[in-house]
Formats: structure tokens, sequence, C-alpha cells
């Protein structure tokens, strides 16, 4: 039940980014400039929630040891992540989209929203690196409790990162990716509900007293 639970936990957010991407505006002009803005303002705490798919799986006071290192280099590659990424939220989706909105009829939007998304672009490449790194930091992490049951899903996430550099959520590419974090993330929490250990033989009962 409480694998089902964590599931359910890790798996909302990239599902509702996926919805937000097949919503999303196919491009940027003073026609979308308003649902643009609106909706990057909606996703800007939803971004960085997409970690908690490696939070949950690693949710336990790192010891000192190669595990112990890697999780807090996953909690810190996380972090990265959610404030550079919220950085391209920022800048190339409520920015740009506030500025196209309110740029003068005869200003060209291209030059007023390029140089946004150049900068938006180069703040999500550093979060979307910090988040592979995360996910590599996490299946370390992970290995020597849960061995290859975490295998699966970080092959997935990996994959999902990739494409994420480029994809964000924009239709079709970047809903896909989404959705493949999300079955990343589920395989990962399965993966890890129970560790490879092996089971404790039961306590040997006292004698009855005659």
């Amino acid at each position: 039940m409480l694998t089902i639970r964590n599931t359910i936990f890790v798996t909302a957010t990239p599902l509702a980014l996926a919805a937000a991407g097949a919503a999303h505006p196919h491009g940027l002009s003073r026609a979308t400039a308003s649902d643009w803005t609106q909706l990057h303002i909606a996703l800007l705490p939803v971004f960085p929630l997409l970690t908690v798919g490696l939070l949950v799986p690693l949710w336990h006071r790192p010891q000192f040891s190669l595990a112990g290192l890697a999780t807090v280099v996953a909690w810190t590659s996380a972090f990265t992540y959610a404030a550079f990424y919220t950085g391209l939220d920022a800048v190339a989706g409520i920015a740009a989209g506030t500025a196209v909105q309110h740029a003068a009829g005869t200003a060209d939007t291209g030059a007023v929203k390029h140089p946004l998304y150049d900068a938006g672009e180069s703040l999500g490449q550093v979060g979307t690196y910090a988040l592979i790194m995360a996910v590599i930091a996490t299946a370390v992490a992970l290995f020597p409790k849960h061995g290859v049951r975490v295998i699966p899903g970080t092959g997935v996430l990996l994959a999902a990162g990739w494409s994420f550099m480029d994809s964000h959520i924009f239709w079709p590419r970047g809903v896909w990716t989404m959705l493949g974090f999300a079955l990343g993330f589920a395989l990962l929490t399965v993966g890890t509900g129970r560790s490879t250990g092996t089971r404790r033989s039961p306590e040997p009962r006292s004698p009855r007293s005659s």
C-alpha cells in the first residue's frame, strides 16, 4: 500500500507537466502572450517538484559511505535543478510573455523575446544537467541496498532527462518526455519498495516452563 501511495505521489508532477505541455501555446506571439505568461506563472511552483521522484526513495539520513555521499550529491543536484530551471521558467516564460504582450504595436517581437529565450535557455541547460546528475547520484545511492532493481527506472530517467534538454514540455516530444519521467519515477519507486537484503530468521522461542 505504501509503494502504491508513493508511486502516485512521485508521478503526479510529471503527469501534471505533461498535461500543461499539451495545452502550452505552440509559439509566443501577441495573440498567445497572455496565455503563455499565465501558464508559466502557474508552473512556477511545479517545475521544482519534479525532483520529488528522486527525493522519495532517498528519504533517509545519509551515512558515512559512498551511498551517503551520493545521497548528498543527489540532494544538491536536485536543488540546483530546481533553482536554475525555475530561472528558465521566469525568464523565457513569464518575462518573455509579459514583454511580448506589452510591446509596442510596431515593435519586432523577435527582437523582444529572443534575448530572453537565450538567457532562459542557458539557465535551463544548467538545471537539466543538474537533474541528470541527480538521477545518476540517486542510482549510486540506492544500488547497494536495492541492486539491479534501480537500473530500469534509472535508464528511463536518463533518457527522459536528455530529451528534456531541448524538448522542455512542448508538444509533442516534451509531453512524451514528461510521461517518460513519470514511468521512470514509478519504476524506481517500485524497485526500491523493498531491499535485497536477506530476511532475518525469527527469534527462537524460549522453552516453556515445566
